[in-house]
């Protein structure tokens, strides 16, 4: 009787230990100004060499897509990387408009708050000028088709911060409301 007992509590344990284990995966915790949010379990961290750069995420890929999205968290210093008009003109000229389009007919601005911090996020569609390094005046261009970007300007006290949410389209919109979620749960 007592081994009876004892196989079925072993098989209840080992039953419930996956479930509890896949409940405790947890995400990445950033930090904006004493604001923090947890970053979706399914971001995977990615290491920097750029100092400025505080936290890269790989989200999932959207079904058929090769290439990476990246969630990049970039802190230039307080009161540094410009102001908001001059990066929401610089964003706008890293993408071309289809013809018979403009830029403003593809990107959507929104203004919101995050706790007392003011957020402006700029986002657009469309072939995308990669550059890298990204202000190296003769760094190469690389065109890339069907991409969007949302850019972040996130103006807390000691900031802004900027971050960056780039990669193919299908990836971004696949990502987009949870991305959406992070960005609005600092607190």
């Amino acid at each position: 009787m007592r081994h009876w007992i004892l196989a079925v509590f072993t098989g209840l344990l080992l039953w419930s230990l996956p479930s509890a284990q896949a409940g405790d995966k947890k995400g990445t915790v950033v930090e904006l100004d004493n604001l923090k949010s947890t970053a979706p379990a399914e971001w995977k961290s990615k290491e920097s060499t750029f100092k400025t750069r505080l936290h890269t995420f790989i989200p999932p890929k959207a079904s058929g897509v090769e290439a990476d999205a990246e969630i990049q968290v970039i802190f230039f210093g307080k009161d540094s990387g410009g102001g908001l008009q001059e990066n929401i003109n610089r964003w706008k000229s890293m993408f071309v408009a289809p013809e018979g389009k403009k830029i403003d007919d593809l990107a959507k601005l929104e203004k919101f708050k995050v706790g007392n911090v003011e957020v402006v996020s700029l986002d657009i569609e469309g072939i995308y000028l990669e550059k890298f390094p990204p202000f190296a005046p003769n760094a190469k261009t690389i065109r890339r088709e069907n991409y969007r970007r949302v850019n972040v300007y996130f103006n807390s006290d000691n900031g802004p911060f900027f971050i960056i949410f780039v990669g193919p389209a299908k990836t971004v919109a696949q990502n987009k409301k949870v991305f959406d979620d992070w960005l609005k749960n600092f607190k």
